[in-house]
């Protein structure tokens, strides 16, 4: 069964960060690898995903501040482009 688990070049099985158990996945916001029994499972998405206790504490189990920051993020990236092409209108008159 260890080479189900073992995977790539390290040699290694990924530990929780928590309590050094066997890790069965990343956490869906800092990626550190964590057991069954260190995560929550995440809440009003289309997919579910494993949230440490750690990162749970720090910003509950819902990912929607995630997507908020992605699409405001977005939008900045639109809005510095529409100044760049209303200047370059102006410019070119």
């Amino acid at each position: 069964m260890p080479e189900l688990i073992s995977h790539g070049d390290d040699g290694g099985i990924a530990l929780c960060v928590r309590c050094g158990a066997v890790a069965v996945g990343p956490c869906a916001r800092c990626h550190s690898p964590v057991c069954g029994d260190c995560c929550v499972l995440t809440e009003g998405g289309a997919r579910t995903w494993a949230v440490c206790l750690a990162c749970e504490d720090r910003g509950g189990r819902a990912l929607g501040g995630a997507w908020r920051g992605l699409v405001l993020w977005l939008l900045g990236i639109l809005a510095v482009l529409l100044v760049l092409v209303v200047a370059l209108g102006l410019l070119v008159r």
